[in-house]
């Protein structure tokens, strides 16, 4: 008992969770029923994540669950409705990345509290196939044309025409929604909602769209067309400041209102009627959907003036008007068989009751196939052209000769951008072959051949002023290498004669400015990367010092042997000078000694 009791209390938690969440968004602040619906209704579309379900996906769930074999007003338990919404969920979550997967237990729970409550509120423990459809089918991602497509093929007959005993069925299933969210006074249903609607008698696919998505839509359903473009508009910025509460910026809708100039609103605060300065309530205000600049404004309204832009667009696309029996997408999705060993299995595991063999093997699902195999009959025998054959007959779900004159259009344009392409590759050619010339241009043109003879003779000079520049070089380094011999024979013969006597001075005394000494090398070494051996025959510090494999400046070379030339003179020089100065002053001492030895003698 107590854990019956716990059970009860956790159901009555979770089927009050989604109500609650939905009354802490205050979305009753919203003074416009019809925006205040829409938000409603949205919300429950999103935190029950059907906003991510589209729907054909849900249309190919309702075939894999068999419930296209099933009567509109057949009755399904908790159990069923409970693996159905599993099944829809789990095929979501297959398509969505691993880094943007759901919650399947939360949005199965969440989404099986709202439909119970929506459509089962007397506690039947069961639910209708065309309520869950209708419901699903609603409340489901996708474009509006497509949900009311399919809710038409199931609210027509073999022929075409809307039956208007299943549209009001659909009425009162659909404003249920608005009802559950408490906005059922503003779009609760009425007897003569259905005539207001369609006051006509005989009601096409065309016409049907026309009067749903028309503006404004008919007033019991004008909600929902407003819930798919708060689906567009959720994430579009307005570069706008709000003339009420001075926000830089604008998400979601914007209105400029029609007589106060400037005087623009985000939607926040146009939904809570909030006005200031001269602006009322009661102006007309224009909403939208998206920020056009100024500039695209202006080119905008000279392409509309100059007839380049059409001035009205159709809301939806003209489909054929012809026979299109309820049908479940068979022309997207291959149909499967309705009974499979995972359905079977996953039914029997919940209790719920599987299709017996009679409704597989009903007339109509027999007559369905039979159809079917028909149909790619003779798409087959209009593609080969043999076809001798009359057009298909009404009753069945496609013509495959309506779009003919699209599908020649196509061949059209395909066989242009063929020709497009060959032409643009046979001028690529032509600029190749022009790019590159040849002998029998050059000459037929005596310019182009003068100026060949120009460029050869420029480089013979060029090359001949570059063996010049590589000779002298060569020179400078031998002679260098001269010059540093010479220093290293006078550095040894100072070295030995300051060895021998305490006056001499070192080479590197005062007044010598000479270089620092350089790493020798072996005399035989030969460079690698020299040019036309322009070293031959140098070798030691000076081989060392320019045979580097980095290639370097010949002008740079050679004002930088200059200089050491000229360093290594200067130096040579200022040497010679002390090595003289010493030895004079040897001579003078040697003289006065022998001056002073006489002097003592006498």
């Amino acid at each position: 008992m107590i854990e019956e009791g716990s059970k009860r209390g956790k159901a009555m938690v979770e089927k009050r969770q989604l109500f609650m969440e939905m009354r802490a968004q205050n979305f009753d602040v919203i003074r416009l029923s019809t925006y205040r619906t829409a938000c409603k209704l949205r919300f429950v579309q999103k935190r029950c994540n059907l906003h991510l379900v589209d729907v054909w996906n849900m249309i190919e769930a309702f075939r894999d669950n068999g419930l296209n074999t099933l009567d509109h007003n057949a009755e399904i338990n908790m159990s069923r409705l409970e693996t159905i919404l599993s099944s829809i969920y789990y095929q979501l979550n297959k398509r969505l990345p691993t880094t943007h997967q759901i919650n399947v237990e939360q949005s199965i729970g969440l989404l099986l509290n709202f439909m119970v409550a929506t459509y089962d509120s007397e506690s039947h423990g069961k639910l209708t196939v065309f309520s869950m459809k209708a419901m699903l089918a609603t409340m489901c991602g996708g474009k509006i044309v497509d949900k009311l497509r399919y809710i038409f093929s199931q609210i027509s007959d073999s022929s075409g025409v809307m039956v208007f005993a299943k549209f009001d069925q659909f009425l009162r299933e659909v404003l249920k929604l608005p009802t559950a969210v408490f906005e059922g006074p503003s779009f609760g249903y009425m007897e003569h909602s259905v005539r207001m609607c369609f006051p006509q008698q005989k009601i096409m696919l065309n016409t049907f769209l026309d009067v749903l998505m028309a503006d404004p839509p008919p007033q019991c359903l004008v909600w929902l067309p407003l819930m798919h473009r708060l689906a567009n508009v959720e994430n579009v910025f307005h570069p706008v400041e709000c003339s009420y509460c001075r926000s830089e910026s604008m998400m979601g809708f914007r209105y400029r209102c029609q007589q106060c100039h400037g005087y623009q609103l985000c939607q926040s605060c146009f939904w809570r009627g909030h006005a200031n300065g001269p602006h009322s309530n009661q102006h007309q205000m224009k909403e939208h959907s998206s920020w056009k600049s100024p500039a695209k404004k202006l080119s905008h309204a000279i392409s509309k003036s100059l007839g380049c832009v059409p001035i009205g667009e159709p809301p939806h696309p003209v489909f054929p008007e012809q026979a299109e029996r309820p049908q479940e997408l068979t022309h997207t999705v291959q149909p499967k068989p309705v009974a499979n060993n995972m359905n079977d299995t996953m039914l029997m595991s919940s209790g719920a009751p599987t299709p017996t063999k009679s409704v597989l093997e009903s007339p109509s699902r027999l007559d369905e196939e039979h159809r079917l195999i028909a149909r790619y009959a003779a798409r087959l025998a209009a593609e080969a052209g043999n076809s001798t054959q009359p057009c298909p007959p009404t009753d069945l779900s496609f013509n495959f000769d309506a779009n003919k004159q699209q599908r020649q259009l196509i061949a059209e344009l395909e066989n242009k951008n063929r020709e497009i392409l060959q032409e643009i590759q046979r001028l690529r050619l032509e600029h190749e072959k022009a790019s590159q010339p040849t002998p029998e241009k050059a000459q037929q043109n005596p310019t182009l051949l003068t100026e060949l003879r120009l460029l050869r003779h420029r480089k013979d000079e060029l090359e001949r002023r570059m063996s010049a520049l590589q000779e002298s070089r060569r020179e400078l380094m031998v002679q260098l290498e001269g010059l540093m011999r010479l220093l290293k024979d006078e550095e040894q013969k100072q070295a030995s004669q300051s060895g021998g006597s305490p006056h001499s001075s070192p080479s590197h005394g005062a007044g010598c400015s000479m270089p620092m000494p350089i790493r020798s090398t072996s005399a035989g070494s030969t460079p690698t990367h020299t040019p036309q051996d322009c070293l031959a025959g140098v070798g030691g510090d000076v081989l060392e010092a320019f045979s580097q494999g980095v290639p370097r400046n010949l002008r740079n070379d050679l004002l930088v042997a200059a200089d050491s030339i000229t360093n290594t003179m200067s130096s040579l020089v200022k040497e010679l000078h002390s090595v003289d100065d010493g030895r004079e002053e040897e001579e003078t001492n040697m003289r006065n000694g022998g001056d002073r030895v006489r002097i003592q003698k006498h």
